[in-house]
């Protein structure tokens, strides 16, 4: 992480540069504040976050209801937001431009704590891998309306919306038919190898 060799390392554990820590097996080790010092920079505040999405840019009127909803629920529970992000994509999409700075911020230790309105606002399938990533980098998931449900209907609710979303990029590729059907037809013309 900082470009060193262990050989390296070791020296300047000698010369009290940058002293290692050890485990109960003698084996060394790091810590995050120890790499921030070696690089030369300051740790960053903890920050608290918001994050507000909708899939599509017919839905702005939810997502400021959404993101109303969010700081009123902040405000009420006595939280002091200083970063507050909004995307318009798709749940299934990780690569939404404020989705990836939350979780760059989230993994450099910057974020504190992560506001959404329901655990389908910030990822469609995967939370739970989200929530302990966030985790080990010290960051806790605050979701607002969390339900509750039985494995079985957590599944049932998993499975429609797996559901939806796929026949939601049906219904997007329909405007496509007429190419689709013209490249089906032209292979099929052309002579096999």
């Amino acid at each position: 992480m900082i470009g060193r060799t262990t050989g390296t390392l070791q020296r300047w554990d000698r010369e009290g540069i940058l002293k290692a820590k050890c485990t109960p097996t003698n084996r060394r080790y790091y810590t995050y504040e120890d790499y921030l010092r070696v690089r030369g920079l300051q740790p960053k505040e903890h920050l608290i976050a918001t994050y507000c999405r909708v899939s599509s840019a017919g839905q702005k009127g939810d997502l400021a209801s959404q993101r109303q909803a969010v700081e009123q629920f902040c405000i009420a529970s006595g939280r002091s937001v200083a970063l507050r992000l909004e995307d318009v994509g798709s749940g299934l999409n990780y690569e939404r431009r404020r989705f990836v700075e939350l979780m760059e911020r989230v993994e450099t230790g910057e974020v504190k704590e992560i506001v959404v309105a329901h655990k389908d606002r910030l990822v469609r399938f995967g939370f739970e891998w989200f929530e302990s990533y966030c985790r080990r980098h010290g960051t806790e998931i605050v979701v607002m309306n969390a339900e509750s449900l039985s494995p079985e209907a957590e599944m049932v609710k998993d499975l429609l919306s797996i559901v939806h979303c796929f026949s939601s990029r049906l219904y997007g590729l329909r405007r496509y038919k007429k190419n689709i059907a013209e490249m089906v037809g032209a292979s099929e013309e052309a002579p096999s190898p």
